[in-house]
């Protein structure tokens, strides 16, 4: 990427997003009838799909949040994760949605769910707002998702290049 980044046409609108945020609460919210649940938003990137979805959840639950990387500064996998801030919420036996900004390469998702499996969660999910499956490398899948999106570089609503376009009320891609 320049200094001179541009940004690409509007991929889903902030009316979009919003539209599958109700349609991941209520199904959610049908799949843990009666359940209390945790959600673990993966920091910084899904702050913005979190708040979403959890006005939308109609039932009890707890939030915590979790700093996981196995990018550093680089663009692609270091295929080593790095955990920089961790839950304070106990998960034994407890439902954890782990609430992501995107699924790439799977690796970082993966070593979290096998983590919050080994704190004795009763069951661990993930709702992730996009699903880049051209980059998978494991065998990981949200179980909510939100937009699939082809291999871009995808900027706004929480995700960023350089902590730049967090900001953006819609999701775009920085031209290459």
């Amino acid at each position: 990427m320049t200094s001179e980044n541009i940004v690409g046409k509007i991929l889903f609108t902030e009316e979009q997003i919003l539209k599958r945020a109700n349609e991941l609460g209520a199904q959610i919210t049908e799949d843990y009838k009666g359940e209390k649940l945790i959600l673990i938003g993966t920091l910084k990137g899904a702050i913005v799909w979190m708040a979403d979805i959890m006005k939308r959840i109609d039932l009890d639950t707890e939030i915590d949040f979790i700093v996981a990387s196995s990018y550093g500064k680089e663009t692609t996998t270091s295929g080593i994760v790095k955990i920089s801030k961790d839950v304070e919420l106990d998960l034994d036996g407890k439902h954890v949605l782990i609430v992501e900004d995107i699924v790439d390469s799977g690796v970082t998702l993966q070593r979290l769910i096998e983590y919050f499996n080994e704190r004795k969660a009763k069951s661990v999910k993930v709702c992730a707002l996009l699903d880049k499956p051209s980059r998978r490398i494991t065998d990981v899948k949200p179980h909510y998702t939100g937009f699939e999106v082809e291999d871009l570089f995808v900027i706004g609503y929480g995700l960023d290049y350089d902590q730049k376009y967090r900001n953006l009320p819609y999701i775009s891609y920085l031209e290459p």
